[in-house]
């Protein structure tokens, strides 16, 4: 691994973007509180069957339909909501539905993200009925319960690191440079919500994030621990719900773990975007925003991408 002592910014944040429900549609803030488990309201709702399991874009493309707003002041350092401030949610076809964001006092049991299991706070009976009617079968909306679960990032990638209902890991980071290189190979260009980053930056070269192994972005540091690998959703659009071939036949041949990583052990994937863990929260600390137009430093890298953790 390569140390870089640079004093100049290699990229600027240009994006910032939260969802705050999981597989529903994000949302671009000018700055976010970093938390250790993502931006704040990143991934901090759920919606799930009848038995607690996830339902994601992969099974319900239509949750891409989903918009969600939270208050402007949400996103300041220190902002904690009052008795009107709600998590507001609108889809084509349905009224719009308004959770309270104070915690609510019902418990859901057996609540289910991939691996990890437990229990989480139940939205009640009108996000219920809300989510049902949408989707066609019984859903409930849940929210993480920090108080008494943790659910561990993967220990062979990143110890002591933590999620909400994130697939793996608290940040995502793309650069535009990545998109750009993409879209000219599309015949059709796409729009950066395929992929569903928090973080993207511009001013670098294409795929520079996939050799960084430490960064800074200001006065935070943040480790790149594994490359993204993709599934289906890059390839639901955005603002149709409705899936396609593209872009994903197109990473196949550029992205594939065979052409990046061919001395390594080729598991069929496809990569696009670094996974992050944030180093500095382990230290404890407040004064947390990231904002747009935030300088981005590479402190570690290694030399090519067949070397990156994957």
């Amino acid at each position: 691994m390569e140390k870089v002592l640079s004093e100049e910014a290699l990229a600027k944040v240009s994006s910032v973007l939260i969802y705050p429900i999981k597989s529903c549609r994000g949302i671009s803030v000018p700055q976010a509180p970093l938390t250790p488990t993502g931006f704040r309201w990143d991934r901090q709702w759920l919606i799930v069957n009848s038995k607690g399991r996830a339902y994601t874009q992969r099974v319900e493309p239509k949750l891409a339909l989903v918009e969600i707003e939270l208050p402007k002041d949400a996103f300041l350092e220190g902002w904690e909501p009052n008795r009107s401030s709600y998590l507001v949610i609108k889809a084509p076809g349905m009224d719009v539905l308004k959770i309270s964001l104070s915690a609510p006092k019902e418990v859901a049991h057996g609540v289910s993200v991939w691996e990890w299991s437990g229990s989480a706070l139940d939205e009640g009976a009108e996000a219920s009925k809300w989510f049902s009617n949408y989707l066609g079968k019984p859903s409930r909306l849940v929210r993480f319960n920090a108080a008494s679960e943790t659910r561990p990032v993967d220990p062979q990638y990143a110890d002591r690191h933590k999620v909400m209902f994130a697939d793996g890991y608290p940040f995502m980071i793309l650069s535009q440079g990545s998109m750009d290189a993409l879209n000219k190979l599309l015949k059709e260009p796409i729009p950066v919500n395929r992929f569903r980053p928090n973080i993207v930056v511009d001013g670098c070269e294409p795929f520079s994030e996939d050799i960084w192994m430490e960064i800074r972005i200001n006065n935070f540091t943040f480790e790149g621990v594994k490359l993204c690998s993709r599934c289906k959703v890059p390839s639901i659009n955005q603002e149709t719900g409705i899936a396609g071939p593209e872009p994903n036949e197109t990473l196949k041949k550029i992205r594939s773990d065979k052409v990046l990583r061919p001395t390594r052990k080729q598991q069929g994937k496809i990569y696009f975007g670094q996974n992050l863990v944030w180093k500095d929260c382990l230290a404890g600390g407040k004064g947390k925003v990231m904002k747009i137009g935030d300088p981005l430093y590479v402190l570690k890298k290694v030399a090519t991408v067949n070397e990156a953790a994957a």
